[in-house]
């Protein structure tokens, strides 16, 4: 029977599962699950979108086969089952979760391996290819391979940090983020042996998007709110008082600067000031976090007062970029 809903795929289990569901609520699309055992959820801010909750590997397969039109995973599992005919169109690359890197990591005791350059000579010393225990066979492969270091891959699907210690592999290729459970079980990484980076990223069947204008129009939707989030996440709102003349010489003024522009520049308002003086006037700029204290000196250079900072939950542009990218990628005009 051929659907008629469009389908989002999310992780059904763990941390990512959960920073996922928090991570679209800030975004304000929240998700609403009525039995808590159930596979299958709704958006009600985005009619006809039905959520379903899946592993983060099957998510991927289920877009690359069409099953589902979107899904939200990580990176590297997704370059792991992707395939090679350009079924998966990554929407959005960074969604500032889930961090981690598929790194190579060697025993403790190979003291002359420091660099990926030294595994030949582990090759050419045991007299065969390198054993490399991993649940990323493709892109640990396809690594080796142009770095010119032959291998055997050595499927596992338990713990692999133990592989090396009871002599079922040489080396592991491995999720790592503190590279504690590695120190644990004396391992280490390279330091050059970055297979993939990797954090959540928001991707779809591009099949879909290019033959179905209800696709186009949620994927918009979801870019929309999720650009609009992590780009104010970067940002605050600054709120300050300023004698001047009109509100174009106080504007000359904040040009002058370098951090208080804002987006745009300045929204600088009349204050109806309780002592009845005319040249009193509100102004209200959007900064970048890491700027914060230079705006501030900035604006106490200049004669600003009352200098209120609030957070920002969302800054829309004119169109989200990432929905823009994507139409061209697919060949599309707004």
């Amino acid at each position: 029977m051929q659907r008629t809903d469009l389908r989002l795929s999310i992780p059904s289990k763990g941390r990512l599962a959960e920073e996922t569901i928090e991570f679209l609520k800030a975004c304000g699309i929240d998700i609403y699950k009525p039995n808590p055992r159930q596979y299958e959820a709704t958006i009600p801010s985005i009619p006809g979108l039905t959520v379903l909750f899946q592993r983060p590997t099957d998510i991927v397969i289920s877009i690359r086969n069409g099953s589902v039109d979107f899904g939200i995973t990580g990176l590297d599992v997704l370059e792991e089952h992707r395939g090679d005919n350009g079924d998966i169109m990554i929407l959005h690359e960074a969604l500032g979760y889930g961090k981690c890197s598929l790194a190579l990591a060697v025993p403790e005791g190979w003291s002359s391996v420091e660099s990926v350059a030294d595994l030949p000579g582990m090759v050419t010393q045991l007299g065969r290819p390198l054993r490399v225990a991993t649940k990323f066979p493709n892109l640990t492969e396809r690594f080796m391979k142009e770095q010119n270091i032959p291998i055997t891959i050595v499927s596992a699907e338990g713990t692999l940090e133990i592989a090396p210690a009871i002599g079922y592999a040489d080396m592991i290729s491995d999720l790592v983020s503190s590279g504690q459970t590695l120190r644990d079980n004396r391992l280490r990484p390279l330091a050059d042996g970055v297979v993939q980076r990797s954090q959540t990223v928001l991707a779809a069947n591009s099949a879909v998007l290019r033959n179905n204008p209800q696709a186009l129009a949620v994927a918009r939707q979801l870019l929309e709110f999720i650009e609009a989030y992590l780009r104010a996440q970067n940002n605050v709102a600054i709120f300050a008082n300023m004698r001047g003349e009109s509100p174009q010489a106080i504007a000359s003024r904040i040009f002058a600067q370098t951090t208080i522009s804002g987006l745009n520049g300045p929204t600088i308002s009349h204050i109806v000031h309780r002592d009845g003086d005319p040249n009193w006037y509100a102004l209200h700029i959007i900064v970048h976090r890491s700027e914060l204290s230079a705006a501030i000196n900035e604006l106490r250079a200049v004669g600003g007062s009352g200098v209120v900072v609030a957070p920002v939950t969302y800054i829309f542009e004119e169109e989200p970029p990432r929905y823009t990218a994507m139409l061209a990628a697919l060949g599309k005009t707004k």
